[in-house]
């Protein structure tokens, strides 16, 4: 058996920026093809025999959206984002801003109503963004005002154009 490459990373990042809460909907692809993967990521290969060795250093969830222009507009013009890439695909957005992505997958078909896409994101001033947010007009989910929740967060939540729930949270301890 040819023996695995191996990467070297030069930094290492703790998971702090943002948790995917959940989605209604799972983006994935074949994972039975590995012919297209480098030999160093096929799991069969993997020299890795302690998984508390390994440190997660990112979370992007992929979030459905039936209208990319809608979808990029809302985060970039409304949210601050920033696109992320320098290729544009049709059918998938990648958008950052600070420490977090957001990746969006094309789901034409999507009913907003039964959309259960969900993000959190974690920021260290909760009010602030809160306060821009209602300056700028940005619609507060009707039962996600910014308020102290009984887990330690201080939160609050908005829809992007096809229902998916954001929620922006801060620790309060």
């Amino acid at each position: 058996m040819k023996k695995p490459k191996r990467i070297k990373f030069q930094k290492s990042y703790k998971l702090t920026s943002f948790q995917v809460i959940g989605t209604g909907f799972i983006f994935t692809s074949n994972l039975n093809n590995f012919s297209k993967f480098p030999n160093f990521i096929k799991p069969q290969d993997s020299p890795i025999t302690n998984i508390s060795k390994i440190m997660f250093i990112a979370v992007h969830p992929k979030l459905p959206m039936r209208d990319k222009n809608a979808t990029k507009d809302f985060y970039l013009n409304k949210l601050g984002f920033q696109e992320f890439g320098n290729a544009d695909y049709d059918f998938y957005l990648m958008i950052q801003k600070d420490k977090i992505q957001i990746h969006f997958f094309e789901f034409k078909e999507l009913n907003p109503k039964e959309n259960y896409g969900q993000v959190y994101i974690r920021t260290d001033n909760i009010e602030e963004l809160y306060q821009w947010l209602l300056d700028k007009k940005i619609d507060i989910h009707p039962a996600g005002h910014l308020e102290v929740k009984h887990w330690g967060q201080k939160e609050f939540s908005l829809l992007d154009p096809d229902n998916n729930l954001i929620t922006f949270g801060q620790s309060i301890f």
